[in-house]
């Protein structure tokens, strides 16, 4: 469980984390040594996962985003790995989560307008095997999107 120190690394490192490991350091009050020894031991117990480039879809022309949520038809029991693997192969899809409950699958797409959307959908969306509901959330606006807690 990281200490408190650790915490001010992660929240700095949240904050920027484009920052370098020097300016993290003085920000959380530590040492680059030491800085770079917590990371490194949050990195090795799974804590830290890596840094990751987060794109804007919207700014580069992809208008339209949809939330997805299927009900799979589960007599077949084969179902689940068909209908994921043929999920993965659609190149609008950006994400995919399981579920247990109501719903089994969801997953983002985006689209550049509501043409592609539309084609998307009918061409690789209603094709995907198993599916025996399905639900489409179209994306207004975003509120908050943030992986910050309480550190």
């Amino acid at each position: 469980m990281p200490d408190p120190t650790d915490r001010r690394i992660l929240r700095q490192l949240l904050a920027d984390p484009a920052a370098a490991n020097a300016t993290l350091a003085e920000r959380a009050g530590v040492t680059a040594a030491s800085l770079w020894r917590r990371m490194e031991r949050m990195r090795e117990a799974g804590v830290l996962r890596g840094v990751q480039a987060r794109i804007d879809w919207r700014a580069m022309g992809w208008a339209v985003e949809v939330s997805l949520r299927f009900t799979l038809d589960k007599t077949n029991p084969r179902a689940f790995d068909e209908f994921v693997a043929a999920l993965r192969q659609v190149p609008e899809v950006i994400e995919i989560q399981s579920f247990l409950g109501s719903v089994d699958w969801r997953a983002s797409v985006i689209a550049r307008d509501m043409a592609h959307w539309q084609q998307v959908y009918r061409d690789r969306i209603l094709t995907l095997p198993h599916i025996a509901e399905l639900d489409a959330l179209m994306l207004v606006a975003t509120i908050k999107d943030s992986e910050d807690l309480a550190l």
